[in-house]
């Protein structure tokens, strides 16, 4: 469960970042905290067999990394 916890920290601390202005939405911080955010959560999802939960941020993670990919390129 802690896992799931640091998931949302991650994607708060994220989303709260960005709306203050201290990352860009085209940051590679940004997108790894995401990204991070989306592994720990799938895997609490995992844990508790919310399927649901694992498909959204499963497909939230890869968004990340195609941005970073992105960004990256």
């Amino acid at each position: 469960m802690l896992i799931g916890w640091a998931g949302a920290v991650l994607f708060i601390l994220s989303y709260l970042l960005l709306s203050i202005g201290r990352l860009s939405s085209k940051s590679k911080v940004y997108h790894t905290l995401n990204i991070l955010g989306a592994i720990c959560l799938v895997i609490n999802g995992f844990m508790l067999r919310d399927v649901p939960n694992i498909v959204v941020n499963l497909i939230w993670g890869l968004i990340g990394v195609y941005a970073v990919i992105k960004i990256v390129k």
